[in-house]
């Protein structure tokens, strides 16, 4: 039942439905999207909020569509695909059959990060077959010692930082797999894993001289809004809360095996397997110990640390932050399981795994379609930004009379006009220049900009813009509706436009 073919028609499907659904049916891309739009509008090598590749990617698929939104739900699923065909082959390669492989996959997909939150590609969803990709490499490195493979994975890490710098755990996680265990540790001799790190840090070191350049923006801007801890509870409500996260994560997991033990699951939980353990010859024994520890090493390590940070500083780390930090999941419940999967029903399994993502998309529907018909509050897939966009670029350009090319204000606001504008203004995040270190500020004065804001009570510009324009009173104001919606109260958008020769020095 659970085959090669299968696997392969099954995550073909998945990720089709996934990218089509919200394609067809979202009025206005999720928050992350819209954000990473409007950075890619302004190439650069880093961005206020995040290193720029998830920008890089979504602006070339602006420009691959002619203009559209819904390369960001493509681009998702194309890294869900990927993250699936490491996990194959990674699982393969430690000796699972086609259908335990399979298997993996299945059980892999219906963990909720695959799922629900997955239209939104944002640097946590890019980051999932990042992170498969090198542990797989890695395990092939090490198992070869080809050099191939260790520039791999040197290009691999220097993808993930340039993804998000959280994928510097995982980097330290396989530097303290070659430090400390012994089959590993005989590597550190050979050239393959200095290669790797050379690799990594000469692609990586545009980044760092941009970082250098802006002050270090990106790590500023994510230290200023960090939730530092507020008590002594902090340090154990919030790794608690972040690890209970995870468990809820995995929910759709078990309710895979739930159903395919069926009535078997108490002979499983009592540890009742049907089929012998592994009796092949040392060799195969060591292997398999090896891969044992590699997989629990990668799979609960980065957990441990984050929940350790997370305790130590009592900071409170976001949910979403686990997303790639879970893709051996799937592989970990089969490799623990192997002895007692003679008493899965493969095909209930894999029904259940259909049942599990059709509830996802079922409720991915429901939020683009049923909820403006009873939600009292505003939605960012159904946020007007087409139409925001197109009034307040006609405003523009009945004053001036040229293109608008600049606006200025809070990130959502600003950012949808980046996006659904056609002449696709720069964002000046805040009205801030240091916090856009890419715009060209002799442009900015030469050709104006629009300030923008939301407050139905709020003609006077708000704090983050009245630091520049201290004076500054909207020249206009407008309601704009959410779509189909009576019962979600319409956006109140405000406006200023700057003269050229008004713009703050």
């Amino acid at each position: 039942m659970l085959t090669t073919r299968t696997a392969i028609l099954y995550t073909c499907a998945v990720c089709l439905v996934w990218a089509l659904l919200p394609s067809l049916l979202f009025p206005n891309p999720p928050l992350d999207v819209v954000e990473g739009y409007a950075w890619g509008r302004s190439l650069a090598l880093g961005y206020t909020k995040h290193p720029p590749m998830q920008a890089w990617l979504l602006e070339a698929s602006y420009w691959l569509t002619g203009g559209g939104t819904y390369g960001a739900y493509w681009l998702s699923q194309i890294s869900l695909g990927l993250g699936y065909l490491c996990i194959w082959q990674l699982g393969r390669r430690m000796g699972l059959n086609a259908a335990e492989a399979c298997l993996s996959v299945l059980l892999t997909s219906v963990t909720f990060y695959f799922t629900l939150p997955a239209p939104e590609f944002n640097p946590n969803i890019l980051q999932i077959p990042v992170w498969a990709g090198m542990i797989l490499v890695f395990h092939r490195a090490l198992d070869k010692g080809r050099l191939a493979d260790w520039s791999l994975l040197g290009i691999l890490s220097a993808f993930g930082l340039y993804t998000k710098y959280f994928a510097a755990l995982l980097i330290g996680t396989i530097g303290l797999y070659a430090l400390a265990v012994p089959h590993a540790r005989r590597h550190i001799a050979a050239i393959g894993p200095w290669v790797a790190m050379a690799v990594c840090l000469v692609l990586f070191t545009p980044h760092l001289i941009w970082l250098r350049e802006t002050d270090f923006l990106t790590l500023t801007y994510a230290a200023n809004r960090s939730q530092a801890a507020s008590g002594l509870a902090d340090h154990l409500a919030n790794p608690l809360n972040f690890l209970a996260g995870q468990l809820l994560n995995h929910a759709g997991l078990v309710l895979v095996l739930l159903t395919g033990f069926g009535a078997n699951t108490v002979k499983v939980l009592h540890g009742l397997k049907s089929a012998p353990a592994e009796q092949g010859n040392s060799s195969t024994s060591q292997e398999t110990r090896q891969d044992r520890l590699f997989l629990l090493w990668f799979a609960f390590l980065p957990l441990a640390v984050v929940l350790l940070a997370s305790a130590v500083t009592g900071n409170a780390f976001k949910q979403m932050w686990g997303t790639p930090m879970f893709v051996l999941s799937g592989l970990i419940a089969v490799w623990f399981l192997r002895p007692a999967l003679s008493l899965l029903s493969e095909r209930r399994a894999l029904y259940a795994a259909i049942a599990v993502q059709a509830i996802f998309l079922g409720i991915a529907a429901g939020q683009a379609v049923l909820e403006p018909l009873w939600k009292t509050k505003a939605t960012r897939i159904h946020y007007p930004g087409k139409e925001i966009a197109q009034f307040l670029e006609s405003e523009w350009q009945s004053r001036m009379g040229t293109p608008l090319a600049y606006v200025a204000g809070e990130m959502w606001s600003t950012a949808n006009i980046t996006l659904h504008g056609v002449d696709r203004p720069e964002m000046l995040l805040d009205g801030d220049p240091a916090l856009s270190p890419w715009i060209n500020v002799q442009d900015l004065r030469k050709r104006g900009l629009m300030l923008v804001w939301t407050g139905r009570d709020s003609l006077k510009a708000p704090g983050h813009l009245a630091r520049f324009y201290p004076d500054a009173e909207a020249d206009g104001s407008q309601d704009f509706s959410f779509g189909r919606s009576a019962a979600i109260p319409p956006v109140t958008l405000n406006w200023k436009i700057v003269p050229p020769d008004q713009v703050s020095e």
